[in-house]
């Protein structure tokens, strides 16, 4: 347990960035299952619609250094190509 106060000041900041991560996580990962149920649904507006907004999501999460890039750069890459599937089996 933290002694002085700046180290209780580090570990209360810790665990308000640390919510503060988990939510923005949830609402990414949130966005992609909207992503995909849409995709599933067949409605083409709203598919283009979650797509971009969870592309937007998932590049926001990984600019504040919540996900790593690389992990970035494989949910779009999956979305992308389940995106492109979709529309080429319409």
């Amino acid at each position: 347990m933290a002694k002085n106060r700046s180290a209780m000041k580090r570990a209360r900041l810790a665990l308000v960035r640390a919510r503060r991560n988990a939510s923005q996580k949830s609402a990414m990962k949130t966005a992609i299952k909207k992503f995909e149920e849409s995709l599933a649904a067949g409605d083409r507006a709203r598919v283009e619609a979650t797509y971009k907004t969870a592309i937007r999501l998932v590049d926001k999460t990984a600019a504040k250094g919540i996900i790593h890039p690389n992990l970035r750069d494989r949910k779009k890459a999956q979305l992308t190509r389940k995106l492109n599937q979709a529309t080429v089996q319409e």
